[in-house]
C-alpha cells in the first residue's frame, strides 16, 4: 500500500501533493514500483494537527481519487468521514481506510456495510491535536487486538463480510518506541485473530528515536528493514513510503526463506 498524501502539513510529505496532477502522477509512479493498492488521505494526522471539514478534505482527495481510479488502478480512501468516503466510493475507491475504525463518524459503518467494499479498522489512543499523549499499556498487543476485534465484530454485526476487514494496530496513535516495536514483532499474534493485519510504520518518529535520524525521509532504510519484519511476522500488507526499495527487500527476503 502505497502513502499518497495530499496534504499540506503531513509529518514527511506534506505540501508535496497539492497539485492533484503531482499526486496522480506519483501514484502512478508507485503502482509502476511495485504497490498493489494506492491510499489517498486528505487530512494530516501528526501529532499536533488540527481537524479540517469534510469540504476541504474532499476539495484534496476527490480530483486524486478520481484521476487514479479511472486508470483500473485499486485505490483506497484514507478518510474518517462517510461524506468523504461515499463520494470517493463513488469516483471509484475500492477500500476505506479509517483510522478510527469506523468509530468517529456514525455513518461510516452503514455506508461501508451498504457498499459492500473492504475496510481497514485501525487502533488509536488520544487525538492529534493533544499529541496523543496516554499512559503506557500493560499489554499493548493484547489490548490492540481485542479492541480490533471488537470493531470488526461490531462491523460483521452491521452486516460487513468477515473477508472485507483488515485490521492495523495504529503505530504512533499513541504508542512509545517500545510499543511500537512491539506491535510490529506481534504482528504474527494480531494475525491469529482472523483479519488480515496491515503495518504502517513508514517514517514515524519511533525510527527516528530508535536510530537518530531526525529527517523523516532519510528513515526509509529503517522503514523497509520494519516493513520486511512485519511480513516475515505475519503481516499481510505494508503501507509505505519507499515503494520500490520495500519491495526489491521483500522479493529478497522472501528468496531467503
Amino acid at each position: 500500500m502505497a502513502i499518497v498524501n495530499v496534504t499540506p502539513d503531513s509529518f514527511s510529505d506534506g505540501g508535496e501533493r497539492l497539485d492533484p496532477a503531482q499526486a496522480i502522477d506519483d501514484g502512478l509512479r508507485f503502482v509502476s514500483e511495485g504497490a498493489d493498492i494506492l491510499d489517498v488521505g486528505g487530512e494530516s494526522t501528526r501529532p499536533g494537527s488540527r481537524p479540517i471539514d469534510a469540504h476541504e478534505e474532499l476539495q484534496r482527495v476527490l480530483p486524486v481519487v478520481e484521476g487514479l481510479a479511472k486508470r483500473g488502478l485499486v485505490v483506497s480512501i484514507d478518510t474518517r468521514r462517510a461524506l468523504v468516503a461515499r463520494a470517493c466510493l463513488d469516483a471509484g475507491a475500492r477500500i476505506v481506510n479509517d483510522i478510527s475504525a469506523l468509530e468517529d463518524d456514525p455513518d461510516l459503518l452503514p455506508l461501508v456495510a451498504e457498499r459492500g467494499v473492504p475496510v481497514t479498522l485501525m487502533h488509536r489512543r488520544g487525538r492529534p491535536e493533544e499529541k496523543y499523549v496516554v499512559p503506557p499499556y500493560e499489554d499493548v498487543v493484547g489490548e490492540v487486538r481485542a479492541f480490533l476485534v471488537q470493531r470488526a465484530e461490531a462491523c460483521m454485526a452491521a452486516g460487513v463480510a468477515r473477508e472485507r476487514i483488515a485490521i492495523d494496530p495504529g503505530l504512533g496513535f499513541g504508542k512509545n518506541v517500545q510499543e511500537n516495536v512491539a506491535l510490529v514483532a506481534g504482528s504474527g499474534q494480531l494475525a491469529e485473530a482472523g483479519y488480515p493485519v496491515l503495518i504502517g510504520a513508514s517514517r514515524k518518529s519511533f525510527i527516528g528515536r530508535l536510530t537518530g535520524v531526525e529527517e523523516p525521509r532519510r528513515r526509509d532504510p529503517a522503514s523497509i528493514w520494519l516493513a520486511v519484519e512485519a511480513v516475515r511476522r505475519g503481516a499481510a500488507i505494508v503501507r509505505v513510503h519507499d515503494v520500490g526499495g520495500t519491495r526489491q527487500a521483500l522479493a529478497i527476503s522472501q528468496a531467503m526463506r
